[in-house]
């Protein structure tokens, strides 16, 4: 199971895209394996990781995750060619749907049919990534488009996929999942089941499954826990994510958050490679002060 780094820049108010850049460049030299920075409403990540691919090495680079149904998944397809190119073969695509809220209230677009949309969102991206042209006639696109960017090796995707009709969506066309705020027992029960039959049943390898979950070194984890929920409430609310808090049994985020000591950390790790998570991405959160430093030297530990 591969270990990365969850942008703690991102998102802040006074980030600019040096500040970007740098993390990435400590990140890299600190040795996680992959830099995954959220699709926000600020700095756009594609661009971040585009700039970033050119001042680093060796990480790999993964937005999580671009909002699909405001981008044509052709112009979709060109900007992540271009930031392939730019990281000389480490940028791996993350997409999802977002949430009804932001893509019909914000957006005013349609939130309708979503497992259709990402299906036929992907049957467009995805050959475009790798090179090929798009022919694709459907619903709710039509598209006969090809792309040429010199010096792009082909793209893989992740997909936001949580429902059952996402992960057979993401199983059978993309090369895995990117989870947020999702249990163990959920991963183990029914993210990777679902994923892998779906993959399977499409005679495609055997999916990447992304997990990212708040995470914290922490003597107290109760309190960790309370912090946990006010720091992270809004994912509570989110109906997919809802939807995996009530499958997991739990009441609110901090019941899906790994915190304690090492012994309890490392366990939990453990217990995440051996449920089926390929790559795992922990949110490190100020669960009390020197929280965050401590967290991120276990980590770095465990690398």
């Amino acid at each position: 199971m591969k270990i990365g780094y969850v942008s703690a820049a991102a998102g802040q108010p006074a980030t600019t895209l040096d500040d970007i850049v740098a993390e990435v460049k400590r990140v890299e030299a600190e040795g996680f394996a992959f830099y995954v920075v959220p699709s926000i409403f600020s700095l756009d990540a594609v661009g971040m990781l585009t700039v970033a691919g050119r001042e680093t090495e060796t990480i790999e680079l993964i937005p999580a995750v671009v909002p699909a149904p405001p981008r044509h998944p052709a112009a979709l397809a060109q900007q992540a060619l271009t930031a392939q190119a730019a990281s000389r073969g480490r940028f791996t695509l993350g997409v999802g749907l977002s949430h009804r809220a932001v893509i019909e209230n914000m957006f005013g677009l349609s939130y309708a049919r979503p497992a259709l949309q990402m299906r036929e969102y992907l049957s467009v991206l995805v050959p475009l990534l790798e090179g090929r042209p798009a022919d694709f006639d459907g619903d709710l696109y039509r598209v006969h488009a090809s792309l040429d960017v010199a010096g792009a090796e082909p793209v893989s995707v992740l997909v936001a996929a949580l429902g059952p009709r996402m992960l057979e969506v993401a199983g059978e066309l993309a090369a895995g999942t990117s989870t947020w705020m999702t249990g163990l027992r959920t991963l183990e029960s029914h993210v990777v089941p679902g994923i892998r039959r779906a993959a399977q049943a499409a005679g495609r390898s055997e999916p990447r499954v992304q997990s990212s979950v708040p995470i914290a070194l922490t003597s107290d984890p109760g309190a960790a826990r309370e912090v946990c929920n006010r720091t992270f409430s809004i994912y509570g609310k989110l109906p997919s994510y809802r939807a995996m808090l009530d499958r997991e049994g739990a009441e609110g985020p901090g019941d899906v958050a790994l915190v304690g000591g090492e012994t309890e950390l490392r366990e939990g790790m453990r217990r995440y490679r051996e449920a089926g998570v390929t790559d795992f991405a922990p949110s490190v959160f100020p669960a009390e002060e020197g929280a965050v430093d401590r967290t991120l030297a276990f980590l770095r530990g465990e690398l």
